[in-house]
């Protein structure tokens, strides 16, 4: 047995995974473990979990591999700073001593928090992959294609911020790059920080207003901060930007352009807002469009597949199979820097160990659910300590007590089966509840996720009933491609008084049979199941479909704002325990809010810090 590991760490969503002759059998993000979000200390939890869920020790693995290069990157971060000198000088000071201590050696950091977890890990095991590379392997090597085309967007790697890619077989070759400060995923965030979102959490948040508003700035934004060639490769004007020096997002004269100083997190969201939303959802959806239909012209490639942190703008990723002649595409789950973990061990195995690829036209990544799991010895276990008061059940009445839950409009904590790897919880670790329901939405959002109420949720769809109520049956088991609600499945709603309402008030409307899931433009971030890797998700949503006739169910993380996704017994519990939900089911464990009689943690949400 060859077993390769990779890991990636340090900048934000630190993650391990693990090969075991190239089959991808472990992979967990270090935040489910230690309770911060986006974490970006070095995975030791992650390596742990990997190692013992194949039941061996860092010294039975071959090679460790890291998802980019250390001193590419602090090359990179110093040229920067004096490409700009002096403007960035007081940040440069002050970030000088770090870098040195933990960028510029940061491979002899690496190799110190090995030998902790093995002190006879030999520093020849350590290999090196590059950034986007690593995004690239991520996709294509976990994907179901022969031969695709790659593109990766993000923020930044070493110097890329943008790559295509050309994969075949075993190998993959970069075609085009663009380098830093140009990068589309930074113009994201810098918006993102404008409207008053976090960078590297909010991004998605922007998406989600995104609805509520009209482009009417789009036009602004390509006349003076971007120039878009008809490739797709684009040139940033840097002086409405500070990222480059690391002082902020943007600068003065981006807030003059638009009239309004950046929002501070605790202000209400106007108007204005909700349509700069709109107008750089619009102008990013330009960009990617531009690009993929120039790789398709020039490479002739049916199968296109997608990783960086843009590839999860499931917006963007609809956008791509309905204006551009791409075929099929493939979204790496964890498309972000903890997908980079994977990348950089697959791209390993085969590009420098040249193993052969056995394609079976099928994806390698195992529904996503490669993280840890509970028996349910270890859950009773667990209850019991918590003095949980469950009732313990066969499957089939586990099914049957969960669908009427979810008949009767309670909202379910689903923990199931092995974790998720990557940002969506896809029915292992999930909260659910009726689509139906016209005031879930609103329920979800304020009482059990105590986060905006414009935030859309996802559902969950049996894949054989995608063709009934969306428009372009496409298949999405992880939940990153958009699509549009059929118009037998709208509701006709008074425009006159829908106009006269504001942004977020327009969601009282009634739109269609399933309005917890339907955005206002009638979108849904859709997940297709089917029984192959989550036969319990599968089981619940098809006996929902007996019941009531309605073959979708919402689909959300199982946490609150601010929260990592929950991964043991225990973060399920309190999570139950310290919000409004009414059930919570830990494999064929029951358990209802009003037979519990621990005290609830009404402090709960003040634990983790908002995003």
């Amino acid at each position: 047995m060859k077993y390769i590991l990779g890991i990636s760490s340090f900048y934000h969503d630190s993650a391990a995974s693990l090969l075991k002759d190239g089959e991808i059998v472990a992979c967990a993000q270090e935040e489910r473990f230690t309770r911060i979000k986006h974490d970006s200390s070095f995975p030791f939890n992650s390596i742990n979990y990997c190692l013992s869920h194949c039941n061996i020790d860092l010294n039975e693995v071959e090679n460790v591999v890291f998802y980019e290069k250390p001193f590419t990157k602090f090359e990179r971060i110093l040229e920067t700073y004096i490409a700009f000198f002096p403007w960035g000088l007081k940040s440069f000071i002050t970030s000088f001593p770090i870098w040195i201590k933990e960028k510029l050696f940061q491979k002899k950091l690496i190799l110190d928090n090995l030998k902790s977890v093995d002190k006879n890990f030999s520093k020849e095991k350590l290999k090196f992959s590059e950034h986007h590379l690593s995004h690239a392997a991520s996709a294509f090597f976990a994907s179901p294609f022969e031969k695709a085309a790659i593109l990766t967007l993000d923020g930044v790697g070493e110097w890329t911020t943008s790559s295509v890619c050309i994969g075949n077989k075993n190998n993959i070759e970069i075609n085009k790059e663009l380098h830093f400060p140009h990068s589309v995923g930074l113009l994201y965030s810098a918006f993102t920080n404008y409207l008053g979102f976090k960078v590297n959490s909010g991004e998605y948040k922007v998406m989600g207003l995104a609805p509520y508003g009209k482009p009417i700035y789009e036009n602004k934004i390509k006349e003076n901060l971007i120039d878009i060639k008809e490739d797709g490769s684009f040139v940033l004007d840097q002086s409405y930007f500070e990222y480059a020096t690391g002082l902020r997002m943007i600068s003065n004269k981006l807030e003059n352009l638009f009239g309004k100083r950046f929002r501070n997190s605790s202000e209400k969201l106007e108007q204005f807002h909700m349509d700069i939303a709109a107008s750089i959802q619009k102008v990013t959806e330009e960009i990617i469009i531009k690009i993929c239909n120039n790789i398709y012209e020039e490479n002739q490639i049916e199968n296109l597949c997608l990783a960086g942190g843009v590839a999860l703008n499931c917006v963007a990723n609809g956008k791509i199979l309905n204006n551009t002649p791409f075929k099929k595409i493939w979204v790496q789950p964890a498309a972000g820097d903890a997908g980079g973990s994977l990348g950089a061990a697959l791209a390993y195995w085969y590009m420098t160990l040249k193993n052969k690829r056995e394609n079976n036209h099928e994806d390698l990544m195992n529904g996503s659910y490669l993280g840890s799991s509970y028996s349910d010895t270890e859950i009773e276990e667990q209850l019991k300590s918590l003095n949980a008061n469950y009732q313990k059940c066969n499957y089939e009445e586990m099914i049957l007590l969960a669908s009427n839950a979810l008949n009767k409009s309670k909202s379910i904590g689903w923990f199931q089966g092995r974790m998720e790897f990557g940002p969506r919880a896809l029915g292992g670790r999930s909260i659910i509840a009726d689509p139906r329901a016209k005031d879930m939405q609103e329920t979800l959002n304020l009482k059990i996720k105590f986060r905006e109420s414009f935030r859309p949720f996802a559902p969950a769809i049996l894949e054989e009933k995608i063709s009934d109520y969306y428009e372009n049956n496409i298949l999405s088991p992880y939940m990153l491609l958009v699509d549009y609600l059929k118009k037998e499945k709208r509701f006709d709603i008074d425009q006159e008084n829908f106009n006269k309402v504001f942004g977020i008030e327009k969601l009282k409307f009634n739109r269609s049979e399933i309005p917890s899931v339907t955005h206002l433009d009638y979108s849904a971030r859709i997940q297709t199941v089917n029984g192959k890797y989550n036969k319990p998700f599968y089981d619940l949503i098809k006996n929902f479909y007996d019941l009531t006739g309605c073959p979708v169910v919402i689909n959300t993380s199982f946490n609150i704002r601010g929260e990592p996704i929950v991964e043991s017994v225990k973060d399920a519990f309190n999570c139950f325990m310290g919000t409004n939900l009414d059930i919570l089911i830990c494999n064929n464990f029951y358990l209802e809010k009003e037979k519990q009689t621990t005290k609830s943690n009404l402090d709960y949400r003040d634990k983790f810090k908002l995003d």
